[in-house]
């Protein structure tokens, strides 16, 4: 098997062109819901405050202050909501592409090493036993550090779960579940 440097550039060119649409879309997403998010601070802060310039007393004033800040903190919520599902949906896309890339090339290696290996001289069976657990512990170590950093994304996404429905009770804006109905006496 030869590998040809037009054909390793071809690979490289296609990977990176992957990568850089992928990561390109990625931040389309952000930035467009930035856009809005924003478009949406300006058209609320103005609506705020001609409803906060009708207020009557201060009573009326608090209450109101308090009425409108329950949608803006729900706004910044749902933001956050949308910043992590684009960036999680942009990570799951390169580490899967990543996967299959490190699967096909470890697909090459082995069968080049077993190529080598076939016509490996006699007695030389020490040596090709040390190169396959090598490998072999190679493809186990990268299977290990790919699973611990998918515990670790799916760990901070519960914690950032966690964090936002905490604020989201703390602000007394949870969903609130429907209290048990009474029996009624008989």
């Amino acid at each position: 098997m030869t590998v040809k440097p037009q054909d390793l550039f071809n690979a490289s060119l296609g990977s990176a062109s992957f990568f850089a649409n992928v990561a390109l879309d990625g931040f389309e997403r952000i930035a467009a819901l930035n856009l809005s998010a924003g478009r949406s601070f300006v058209e609320a802060s103005f609506a705020n405050t001609q409803a906060l310039l009708g207020a009557t007393d201060v009573k009326s004033f608090v209450e109101l202050q308090k009425d409108l800040a329950a949608p803006t903190l729900e706004q910044g919520v749902a933001y956050g909501r949308n910043v992590i599902a684009i960036t999680t949906e942009t990570k799951d896309k390169i580490a899967k592409e990543i996967e299959a890339k490190v699967a096909e090339a470890n697909a090459q290696v082995s069968a080049l090493v077993e190529k080598a290996l076939a016509s490996a001289p006699a007695g030389s069976e020490v040596a090709v036993a040390a190169v396959k657990t090598a490998i072999k512990t190679a493809n186990e170590a990268y299977e290990g550090l790919n699973k611990a950093v998918k515990q670790v994304a799916e760990a901070t996404e519960a914690s950032v779960s966690a964090a936002t429905e905490a604020t989201l009770k703390a602000a007394n804006l949870a969903p609130v579940k429907a209290a048990p109905k009474a029996k009624k006496a008989a």
